[in-house]
């Protein structure tokens, strides 16, 4: 049976609609206020936030009554839209004095998830849902890495990290990352003498640059394929671009990964 990622926004969707936070507080506000009952809520909510609150009701029982309605209606329809927003606000800068002020019903639902953070949840699934599709694509256009000799757990690490990168659309992190795995396998297979060398001349800093120009010079010495240095320069200058130029295509993440997995195969050939 496969899996439809269609159906599982909608059924998202839903629970959002049935489940929205501080839906239901604005309700219980306006039908106890519509009803009679308003000294109820003296013993759920802080004195003075109840004292402004029966102040409210009193001027204008009939507009109080609609208003709290018409705000629990506004979280309802808005909550995805809300979702969205508060996890942007952690992921761009926030520059104070120049954003809208945010709609009163925002500003009580986000004081009511504080601790129960339902916005960031919606946000974080319905965005990872987003990402299945294209991230099944990407994969289909990976074939596996498979070596003759392992490097080590961290260049695993470095690895896993950039396809995974690569899979969610973090295009230049994945660049970044494919430096780094090179880097740390080069590391690892250099003889102990040259290791000890690289590590003292580049003060335990050597960029994938300086190994490689490091294997360049002694590439009969410690027996690496000869085509490697060709392939990892690709992934270097890629990488470099990444870190100085700008942000990087899918096209460009995807070559410069498939380079480094070509470039560990032949590193690790043997």
């Amino acid at each position: 049976m496969g899996i439809d990622i269609s159906r599982l926004e909608n059924e998202l969707q839903k629970m959002a609609a049935e489940e929205t936070p501080g839906q239901e507080f604005c309700e219980a506000i306006s039908e106890l206020a519509r009803t009679g009952r308003f000294a109820q809520l003296r013993d759920v909510l802080p004195g003075i936030v109840y004292d402004e609150l029966w102040t409210r009701y009193q001027q204008n029982p009939s507009f109080f009554v609609a208003e709290w309605r018409r705000l629990a209606q506004e979280m309802r329809q808005g909550f995805i839209q809300h979702a969205r927003q508060r996890l942007t606000s952690l992921t761009k800068l926030q520059y104070v004095g120049l954003e809208e002020p945010a709609p009163a019903w925002q500003a009580i639902q986000r004081a009511l998830d504080n601790h129960q953070n339902d916005l960031l949840r919606a946000a974080f699934a319905l965005e990872l849902l987003e990402l299945v599709e294209p991230a099944v694509l990407r994969a289909t256009q990976l074939r596996e890495c498979v070596v003759a000799t392992p490097s080590s757990e961290e260049a695993d690490r470095y690895l896993d990290e950039a396809t995974r990168c690569y899979f969610l659309g973090l295009f230049t992190a994945c660049a970044v990352m494919c430096r780094s795995v090179l880097e740390e396998a080069i590391k690892q297979k250099l003889p102990a003498a040259l290791a000890r060398q690289v590590s003292t001349r580049y003060r335990k800093t050597a960029t994938l640059g300086n190994l490689l120009h490091e294997v360049n010079n002694n590439l009969q010495m410690i027996g690496f394929d000869a085509e490697f240095p060709r392939v990892a320069n690709l992934v270097n200058d890629v990488g470099r671009k990444a870190v100085h130029q700008g942000l990087l295509s899918e096209d460009e993440a995807r070559e410069c990964l498939q380079n480094a997995r070509a470039a560990l195969q032949l590193l690790l050939c043997k």
